[in-house]
């Protein structure tokens, strides 16, 4: 059984207990090549909440990018990041934001390795 800490020390908190639950049943080669691929495909969520401050600059919507939501993304752009109001939410909701991201890019992943 894989540990989540050992193989992915830089994630924390609910996405730590989300990436264990996947690992769990992982033999130790397959949970590393895992961690491996999921490192590079997840987003930090220090990262989203500096490109959306970058928002308050006027290049809003950035952060909507990053996170492959093309949609939302070009919305902000052409909107000022919906007058502002959404950029905010976006701070708020910043931590939300990356995990349903890291969230998807794990579920793809996992079918992937199977």
């Amino acid at each position: 059984m894989a540990n989540v800490l050992n193989l992915l020390p830089e994630i924390m908190g609910e996405e730590q207990m989300y990436i264990q639950n996947i690992i769990k049943d992982m033999d130790d080669q397959k949970a590393q090549q895992f961690a491996n691929i999921y490192r590079t495909r997840r987003r930090d969520p220090q990262t989203i909440l500096l490109v959306t401050l970058v928002g308050f600059l006027g290049i809003a919507g950035i952060q909507r990018f990053l996170v492959d939501q093309i949609g939302m993304g070009i919305l902000y752009l052409l909107t000022g990041g919906i007058c502002l109001i959404g950029t905010i939410i976006d701070l708020v909701n910043y931590k939300r934001i990356t995990f349903e991201y890291n969230q998807r890019q794990a579920q793809e992943l996992l079918t992937l390795l199977k």
